[in-house]
């Protein structure tokens, strides 16, 4: 898990050290164990180095193959021994023992479809001396960033926004904002909140030519319905959950460096947990590490108890309170690079702040769960599109049993996922303080997609995989992870458990109005009755008293340039969500010094 940097000179003058090492300078948390470069013709490639597998120096970046290729790589490729094997059977030598030098001697045998064989998460560039050309890629889900910005002079490319900011403009990509603001969407797209710095999407590569300077797109991967699975019955596919789970946390502790694990109490994190203390006989060292709300009402800390007395796993607790909050506000803001979704990024941030603390430089978390197993009750209408009038309130009913919902709610639901006529309107009269001409210019056509996919359980857990819902969750994990020098692992993100999961019966998934039913079934050995079929879930959600000095909110809003541009009569009796994104925009207005065109 590292830093990258490039930097490409479209008028083929050679770049000076300094200037790559400056921008390579700024990820340096992303990687304290070292630090290296590349000057060629017309470039240059950074790394920082954060080591996990084969720490020694012999894999320091950027790594060589033969004088043929070099690479600068993000991220783990976890299966890289079964591959490292598959080729020396092929008669291929290795000098190290890294994943690093599998990706180069891969690429020298497989070419560009070597991608389609790694199992990880990854965000790398590889020079090709021969073609003169940069071969970059990203994972499948988008687990590891890849931002760029492509100039008249220049193309720069890093592991984060912050990088490229001396060759912004420095102005807001209205569109991106008025879809946070309105639509709630944040990285549906291959924008950022940057005008003109833009993300390498998920299950890409970008090649670019260093003499022609064209670069062009090539999508290795899209996530596709296994009829084999869909076909299995409630007893294999509990098997076949269950087999994935166990295979991915193994790959997952591999590790040359301390591991530990999120604790948040709730099935997903506590599932991993105890999987990985019972299946793999970890001792009394693997540590659990849980934020503990200061607030009764969101506090789990006695689940997360409940989870490491039954699997030996050594508890350690942080509790963020409100003045931790505030504190950390302008330096979260900074780590996230752009407005954040919700306070509760800031309990995630202060468990990989108390992980740094211990020691544990790798740690599993349980991200993607809900997304691949239907563990969100807004699943619940794609459910019942099929159903008859008196079927649907029947099912309506039975899942406001199980659920945290009442039947009204459900009902709610239903209405207001099903109709995105509905949901548009309720969108922008909950934003309707916002200029008309604004308003008028947001593209809500989003919404009809996601009203078309809650037709079909597969395709609706597709869009949400992988534009409306996971993508903004693994930015905030990712940048907080790394902001303290961890690398977070994700067990339910194998693409082979997601391509199981999404493909299972979706009766199988929520049944009876049990949400991840399958999950459920799937680790009754390994966890409490209490902890595997709770009804209720938070998930390191923040006190909601952080949120009532509403005083402290508006004041900062009241500073911001951009929202005076696009709204007006912004007050305090808006929605508590619109006020926390009115705040989070007005204080990433400031903290970057970002204007409006």
């Amino acid at each position: 898990m590292c830093g990258i940097s490039g930097i490409i000179n479209k008028n083929n003058q050679a770049v000076d050290l300094r200037e790559i090492k400056k921008i390579t300078d700024i990820v340096s948390h992303r990687g304290p164990d070292g630090e290296g470069f590349l000057l060629e013709n017309n470039f240059a490639l950074g790394h920082r180095r954060l080591a996990i597998i084969d720490i020694s120096n012999v894999s320091d970046q950027p790594m060589w193959y033969e004088d043929k290729y070099a690479i600068v790589f993000n991220g783990e490729i976890y299966n890289y021994l079964e591959i490292k094997s598959d080729l020396e059977k092929l008669g291929y030598a290795f000098k190290t023992k890294s994943d690093t030098e599998v990706i180069l001697i891969a690429y020298e045998c497989w070419g560009n479809d070597c991608i389609k064989r790694f199992n990880g998460m990854w965000s790398f560039c590889i020079y090709d001396k021969k073609k003169n050309i940069l071969f970059c890629s990203r994972d499948r889900f988008g687990i590891k960033p890849f931002y760029y910005i492509d100039g008249v002079n220049s193309f720069v490319f890093g592991s984060e926004i912050k990088q490229l900011l001396p060759y912004a403009k420095m102005t807001v990509n209205k569109k991106v904002l008025l879809d946070y603001l309105v639509l709630n969407l944040e990285e549906q797209s291959d924008e950022t909140f940057f005008e003109g710095i833009q993300r390498l999407q998920p299950s890409h590569n970008l090649v670019y030519d260093l003499q022609t300077h064209k670069k062009h797109f090539e999508r290795y991967y899209s996530l596709e319905y296994k009829p084999e699975i869909g076909k299995l019955s409630i007893t294999d596919a509990v098997f076949q959950c269950k087999t994935d789970l166990i295979d991915s946390i193994k790959l997952r502790l591999r590790s040359d460096v301390e591991v530990g694990t999120c604790l948040s109490g709730g099935l997903d994190s506590s599932s991993i947990a105890a999987i990985a203390a019972k299946e793999f006989k970890l001792d009394a060292n693997f540590k659990g590490i849980h934020a503990k709300s200061s607030e009764k009402y969101t506090d789990e800390s006695h689940f997360a108890q409940i989870v490491a007395d039954a699997g030996n796993i050594n508890i350690v607790y942080t509790e963020p309170s409100e003045d931790y909050f505030k504190t950390h506000i302008e330096a979260v803001t900074m780590i996230q690079e752009e407005p954040i979704g919700g306070p509760s990024v800031f309990m995630q941030y202060a468990v990989f702040e108390k992980a740094k603390q211990e020691g544990c430089i790798v740690m599993l978390d349980g991200q993607g769960g809900d997304e691949t197993l239907l563990g969100y009750e807004r699943y619940f209408p794609s459910l019942l599109n099929d159903a008859s009038f008196f079927r649907k309130i029947v099912e309506m009913f039975k899942y406001s049993r199980k659920s945290r919902l009442s039947f009204l709610t459900v009902l709610m639901y239903y209405f207001y996922f099903k109709y995105p006529g509905l949901r548009r309107k309720r969108l922008l009269m909950k934003c309707s303080f916002i200029k008309k001409e604004y308003l008028d210019s947001i593209d809500t056509s989003i919404l009809f997609e996601l009203s078309n996919a809650y037709k079909s359980p597969f395709e609706l857990q597709k869009i949400e995989i992988t534009r409306t819902q996971l993508p903004h969750l693994l930015k905030y994990e990712d940048k907080n992870s790394m902001a303290h020098s961890i690398e977070a692992r994700l067990p339910f993100l194998d693409y082979r458990a997601v391509e199981n999961a999404v493909s299972f019966n979706p009766k199988f998934k929520i049944n009876d109005g049990w949400s991840k039913f399958i999950l459920r079934k799937a680790t009754n050995e390994y966890l409490p009755e209490e902890i595997g079929w709770r009804r209720n879930k938070r998930s390191f959600e923040s006190p909601r008293t952080w949120l009532n000095d509403k005083n402290y909110f508006m004041s900062v809003i009241k500073e911001s340039i951009i929202l005076a541009k696009i709204g007006t009569d912004i007050n305090s009796k808006l929605s508590e969500d619109i006020i926390w994104k009115l705040f989070s925009i007005a204080l990433w207005e400031k903290k970057f010094g970002v204007k409006i065109d």
